[in-house]
């Protein structure tokens, strides 16, 4: 299944470096050293097993817009499944800018009605503070100048997982089933004990659900379950069949773990008062890690953190997937989580696959 995106701003906006950082694993160290789109670079990127993006980054100077907008229009915006359009928050041609968006929604209206419209305010770090006035003014700015379409409105930057935000919220509407692998995650964390277990693609490690599903608009987590079971997987779930009693020692260290996709602030019956960032920062550091890694010339398979507050695992769930499990239960042990792991991974695969026929 492919799935057509187009990714469109004016010249400088940095489409080219989020598309670096997201899909090529690079830091926003290197991005300084990418030139400039010239007119469309298409790629294929295999995000999920079968499903694949067929990105186009399309050039932003005049001469490439003048050219979409014309004789290349109906090559540019058939068949478009998602189109992300980037605006500098701190652009010098406003209304240049916005003028090039609406003709790029009149070009979508006509040849992909259906698309979905993801609008980035990005360079958010550039932004004079009160930050979170000026994106709020950009954003309704942006949904008055696009009308009666439905969009959708990030404020991003390369130097913190803003952008993964971002990307994760987009690519969770490719995958037409996400509800059922949450459902599915969501009784392997009941299994595990788990305060939360979430799913992340293998090469982008982009967030592509959670055992906290979205409940329009925001996520609601499942009570906590205090229990302590090891588990066997069966066709319909887990099914709990012994406790684990012993104990363990830990370590001293400390790690940072957030989320941010529409997530409410953490509830007061929340004992935990998990962060509402930690999925992307969490998307962001594993990536980090896994380019240090690769600097040494090793390859990432799994981590296991067994810290004071609390046990997580980050391991293969199936041959597109990482899966990360996070505990608070001291008295679970790591290797009852690497267990229920291996048998989940043929019912996630079965999953998967039923997700993207669908």
């Amino acid at each position: 299944m492919k799935k057509k995106v187009l990714l469109m701003g004016a010249s400088g906006s940095g489409k080219t470096s989020m598309r670096s950082l997201i899909f090529s694993n690079n830091p926003a160290s290197l991005t300084a050293r990418l030139g400039a789109t010239i007119d469309v670079e298409q790629n294929h990127v295999r995000f999920l097993g079968d499903l694949i993006l067929n990105l186009w980054d399309c050039g932003g100077q005049d001469a490439f817009m003048d050219s979409y907008l014309s004789t290349q229009q109906s090559t540019i915006f058939q068949h478009v499944g998602v189109l992300i359009y980037v605006f500098e928050v701190e652009s010098r041609n406003r209304e240049k800018d916005l003028e090039y968006y609406r003709n790029c929604l009149d070009a979508l209206r006509r040849y992909s009605p259906d698309a979905s419209i993801f609008l980035l305010v990005h360079k958010m770090d550039l932004a004079r503070p009160p930050r979170e006035q000026v994106l709020e003014r950009k954003a309704e700015e942006l949904r008055q100048v696009s009308g009666d379409v439905p969009v959708t409105v990030y404020g991003t930057t390369i130097h913190d997982e803003s952008l993964y935000k971002a990307w994760s919220g987009i690519v969770h509407t490719l995958i037409p089933n996400a509800s059922v692998l949450s459902r599915h995650l969501a009784i392997l964390a009941h299994a595990c004990s788990a305060t939360e277990v979430i799913l992340f693609e293998r090469t982008t490690f982009l967030v592509i659900a959670t055992s906290n599903p979205p409940a329009a608009p925001s996520f609601s987590a499942p009570p906590l379950i205090t229990s302590t079971p090891s588990s066997s997987f069966t066709s319909n779930g887990f099914t709990s069949t012994s406790t684990s009693t012993s104990t363990r020692t830990t370590s001293t260290a400390t790690v940072t773990s957030q989320h941010a996709v529409n997530v409410p602030e953490p509830r007061e019956n929340d004992p935990h008062q998990l962060a509402p960032t930690r999925y992307e920062r969490t998307s962001e550091l594993i990536k980090a890690f896994k380019y240090s890694c690769s600097r040494v010339r090793e390859e990432f398979h799994a981590l296991e953190m067994e810290l004071g507050e609390f046990t997580a695992v980050l391991d293969e769930l199936t041959r597109n997937t990482y899966v990360l499990i996070v505990v608070h239960d001291p008295t679970i042990e790591t290797a009852a989580l690497r267990m229920n792991i291996r048998l989940a991974r043929q019912k996630f695969e079965e999953l998967q696959g039923d997700s993207l026929i669908s």
